[in-house]
């Protein structure tokens, strides 16, 4: 079918097909009531396989995360549908389960089949993440929790929609089951309009091109990606690279878990092997096989950039999972801290491309998300629940030093601005700055990595916090020095504290004037420090980057005669 459509009319529709699913994201953002998607477009939009579910189309806004995992989402769905027998145009399925859909329990996934002429053609989905979805912790991310149930609300797919009309049960449970209803009402508003648009939008497209000749471009669009990949790999070294890196611990025992992969390239083929991780834990770092392989396509995207949001890119590349391993756990293991370990994943898998292909790759990112909950009730009863992520420094490269101040390399998403926080939520931020000395050495140094002091303004409110790098540092590649580790500190009567497992905690009470503060890790260095232009330190010592005593300590003292 690919061969039946000539390259100007598949480029044509690419891009409008494309057009469609950013528009859907659009629409979503503008709607949505709650920051994560409204500021930080944690959310995502596409089309995919009436058959197998896989990627057609992805918007750019959206996060590359969920390019991997609405695959298993949607045939999720289509095995209930084709259990069930009563697929109809108008149906819309809604659920979180991460273990069938992948991500976490916060991510809820809406999925409609699109029919043209009574035939299903494809389906679209909507993927958004709510503020918060019940569980024992305000904003689900659980740091001891050792079963999902601890987590969130879990729903499996069940239809929201059926020929049309929204099942207001359904509603009903979903907002009995969130601590801030108005706030899924409004981000569920918001994901069936995306909805309602990309259908108005598909059947504008196949209205002008018809139904067989878009048909044939979805077909081709996945041939092309499969060939794109194919060549890529054919241009790399034939070999095989090992990588290992750790998790702190899994919020219950304070142990390290190792992630590890065995990189390989065979011609136009590529295997990623992570025999060795640790096994499944107690606590919830684990992931689900689905977000394991919607990880190593994320990874597969920053050493390809060029390469579409298709899923034909996976083709040649066989992604092996052991069974029982922490990155293929089954229900009910909690799954809520998966950014912190898919972030893991990234960084070995960049560690061991980095061997094979250092020209590609950027040193290790600051590595965690630092998901951080700070909840309570206003002096009118009304309750608040502040969730929000944090940046850090990323990795440098052949080409450059890493990005100050960066999100996380496994999403598009922003890091919502302090002004929209403090608008929302009765916190004040004391403090949002680089953090000095905290990027890897190297002849292109890492990024730096932050510091985020949030003082209460409430009475009594509870802070918790799910992140990673408090006990291993994110690494440099090719001779790059390691980027400083995370550090947490709250406040208390008796002065600052520190969490004992380092980087996760849950029930920190705070009072009014109280605070937490964040110093987030830097990125890894790119090649040995000994190769970076003296000028170039000293400028990092006159921005304030560096202080002159680390910047001796790490490049030696040539800095200051340019400085001089």
């Amino acid at each position: 079918m690919s061969a039946a459509i000539d390259p100007i009319t598949l480029a044509v529709l690419a891009g409008r097909m494309e057009q469609i699913a950013d528009e859907m994201d659009a629409t979503l953002f503008r709607a949505a009531f709650n920051p994560i998607i409204a500021e930080a477009h944690d959310a995502s939009h596409g089309f995919y396989d009436a058959e197998s579910g896989d990627t057609l189309v992805q918007g750019k806004s959206g996060l590359p995360i969920f390019v991997g995992v609405m695959a298993f989402a949607v045939k999720a769905v289509i095995d209930k549908a084709a259990e069930a027998g009563d697929l109809a145009d108008g149906d819309i399925y809604i659920f979180n389960d991460a273990h069938m859909g992948g991500t976490h329990l916060s991510d809820m996934r809406l999925v409609r089949p699109y029919f043209r002429d009574g035939e299903l053609f494809c389906y679209l989905a909507s993927v958004g993440h709510w503020h918060d979805v019940g569980g024992a912790v305000p904003g689900n991310y659980n740091p001891s929790a050792t079963e999902a149930f601890q987590e969130a609300f879990i729903l499996p797919p069940v239809k929201l929609a059926r020929a049309g009309v929204i099942q207001q049960d359904i509603i009903d449970i979903l907002l009995r089951n969130t601590r801030l209803p108005q706030s899924a009402m409004g981000d569920l508003n918001g994901q069936l309009g995306a909805l309602d648009l990309g259908v108005k939008r598909l059947d504008e497209l196949l209205d002008e091109y018809g139904a067989e000749t878009v048909s044939a471009a979805l077909s081709a669009l996945g041939d092309r990606a499969e060939t794109l990949m194919r060549s890529e790999l054919s241009g790399l070294p034939d070999g095989r690279w090992e990588a290992v890196d750790y998790l702190d611990n899994d919020g219950i025992t304070d142990v390290a878990l190792p992630i590890q992969v065995a990189l390989e390239i065979k011609g136009d083929r590529m295997v990623l092997d992570f025999e060795g991780t640790a096994p499944v834990t107690a606590g919830p770092v684990n992931i689900a096989y689905p977000t394991a392989v919607a990880t190593a396509y994320v990874a597969i995207k920053h050493i390809f950039p060029d390469l579409p949001a298709n899923a034909g890119v996976m083709r040649p590349i066989d992604v092996r999972v052991p069974d029982g391993s922490l990155l293929s756990a089954e229900f009910p293991a909690p799954v809520g801290g998966y950014t912190e370990t898919i972030l893991r994943m990234i960084d070995v898998i960049f560690s061991a491309a980095s061997q094979a292909a250092p020209d590609r790759v950027v040193a290790n990112a600051y590595g965690t998300i630092n998901a951080l909950s700070i909840a309570g009730k206003r002096a009118n009863g009304q309750r608040w629940v502040m969730f929000s992520f944090y940046g850090g420094g990323h990795g440098g490269s052949s080409e450059s030093d890493g990005l100050n101040h960066g999100n996380a390399p496994i999403s598009t998403a922003t890091i919502p601005p302090m002004e929209i926080l403090e608008a929302a939520y009765p916190i004040m931020f004391r403090q949002w700055a680089l953090r000095p000395d905290s990027a890897g050495a190297g002849a292109h140094r890492g990024g730096l990595g932050a510091t985020y002091e949030i003082e209460v303004l409430e009475e009594n409110a509870e802070a918790f916090l799910f992140g990673e790098r408090g006990r291993f540092a994110p690494q440099g590649v090719q001779g790059g020095g390691t980027g400083a580790m995370n550090v947490f500190h709250y406040e208390q009567a008796d002065g600052w504290k520190t969490p004992p497992l380092a980087s996760k905690m849950l029930g920190i009470k705070l009072t009014k004037g109280q605070a937490v503060r964040l110093d987030t890790p830097g990125g890894g260095g790119y090649g040995a420090a000994s190769d970076r232009d003296a000028s170039a330190v000293a400028r990092d010592v006159a921005l304030g980057y560096l202080t002159p005593d680390k910047a001796t300590e790490l490049y030696g003292p040539a800095w200051k005669e340019v400085a001089a």
